[in-house]
């Protein structure tokens, strides 16, 4: 169609020239010839649905829409909250399975009806799955605002035993209170457990020493609940840890201990500089490598590389560890241009509260830069003293050829609702991993 040829033309521009920077970053052959160490050769494109974006107006149809569909192996939407019981719970209902989507919302095009058993976010997961039946569909729990009662609900036997069954009679058995019996089964197809953080106080939560080898005995008990639900049918549920990259978190928990019991670990590389460091220096929220011109000490440098090492030095196998990308910037205010005049490496005198998604720093004012250390993009607006950290189409692209040079399982993105309305983030994404 022609009217997409500008954008289309644009995106090849942007792999070729991604392209040249991938192999000299990474010193290796094209991805093609790299060697695949999972298998099949699939690489995971995992996609975060946000239950809340649909208060925005992005629904799962929207992700037939933009294209990116195409792209996903898989799907976790985030998130489940946990009550004060210690149990699966639905942190937003409405949002969840009983708000009626119209005809022009829907994923099949079709109006919910008047005593339909199924409503909301969960029925078009259903409507998602049954057009596009290969796809996974995974619950995500905890994330950074529902996590406060992991550390008690893990620290006994029966507390992690209570809690897995909750979920599984949720999410997999399909039990949601006020519905009939098994109204929401046969959408998910497993778990991703997003604590944040084992033995770390995450957004205050209670936490100590024991929550280590009490997130291993967690782990260990929804792969239990998980091989016993499926065994019936012959079903492999899914389970995944997110976790974080943060080496002195990611110390905190028996990463080869949980490798024997999940399928693999969304490794959260991103969030690594942001606005809760005020002052600055700006920096990359998610650099590849090491820029040596950063100006922060030692300890607080932070790559996506060093994260992958660090797993694979604890016993993490390549083919066990996903990788994040976000599609959101991180912002600082009052940042100086610098020797160089982009604004890079520089104090600020705030950070900008919130992260604006891809589709809206893309377009913000501002001239855009590309360090070739990092493998990481960022803007500067010299009129306000705007500092914007971000991944783009290059960038998504060259760290989907470090994932296939480096033998790992794939990547997941926070979230679908940031790319653009063509989709830009995940076709390069997709493209880059997977060929398609």
């Amino acid at each position: 169609m022609p009217a997409n040829r500008p954008a289309a033309l644009r995106r090849a521009a942007t792999v070729a020239a991604a392209a040249a920077c991938a192999v000299a970053l990474l010193g290796t052959a094209p991805a093609s010839a790299a060697p695949d160490h999972q298998g099949g050769g699939q690489k995971e494109l995992t996609g975060y649905f946000t239950q809340w974006g649909i208060y925005s107006g992005f629904m799962e149809k929207n992700l037939i829409t933009t294209g990116e569909i195409s792209h996903l192996t898989e799907l976790d939407y985030g998130f489940s909250d946990i009550s004060a019981a210690g149990l699966c719970s639905s942190g937003d209902s409405w949002a969840d399975y009983q708000r009626p989507f119209s005809a022009t919302e829907s994923v099949n095009g079709q109006a919910d009806q008047a005593g339909q058993a199924l409503l909301g976010n969960f029925n078009q997961l259903r409507e998602l799955k049954a057009k596009y039946p290969k796809l996974k569909i995974v619950m995500s729990i905890g994330g950074w605002s529902w996590s406060g009662q992991f550390s008690q609900l893990a620290s006994t036997a029966q507390g992690r035993q209570n809690f897995v069954a909750s979920c599984v009679d949720q999410y997999l058995k399909g039990n949601l209170p006020g519905l009939p019996a098994g109204a929401a089964a046969g959408i998910f197809d497993g778990f991703a457990v997003d604590w944040e953080y084992p033995g770390e106080p995450g957004n205050g939560n209670p936490n100590g020493p024991q929550d280590t080898p009490d997130y291993t005995a967690l782990m260990q008990e929804f792969r239990g609940q998980l091989d016993q639900a499926g065994a019936a049918t012959g079903t492999h549920y899914l389970l995944t840890a997110n976790t974080s990259a943060n080496p002195a978190f990611a110390a905190k928990l028996e990463l080869a201990k949980v490798a024997k019991v999940v399928d693999w670990f969304n490794v959260m590389t991103f969030d690594y500089h942001g606005s809760w460091e005020p002052a600055g220096p700006t920096d990359f929220s998610s650099a590849l490598f090491q820029d040596p011109r950063d100006l922060n000490p030692a300890a607080n440098r932070y790559t996506v590389d060093q994260a992958v090492k660090y797993y694979e030095q604890n016993g993490v196998k390549p083919r066990q560890i996903g990788l994040a990308i976000p599609y959101y910037a991180h912002e600082w205010t009052g940042v100086a241009p610098g020797p160089n005049g982009d604004g890079l490496f520089q104090t600020a005198t705030a950070g900008v509260p919130g992260t604006p998604n891809y589709n809206q720093v893309v377009t913000a004012p501002g001239k855009t830069y590309w360090d070739p250390l990092a493998a990481e993009p960022y803007k500067y607006d010299p009129a306000t003293g705007t500092f914007s950290s971000y991944d783009d189409p290059a960038s998504v692209w060259i760290k989907g050829q470090y994932i296939r040079a480096k033998g790992l399982r794939g990547t997941f993105v926070w979230s679908m609702d940031g790319d653009t309305s063509d989709g830009s983030l995940t076709a390069a994404l997709g493209e880059s991993l997977n060929g398609h």
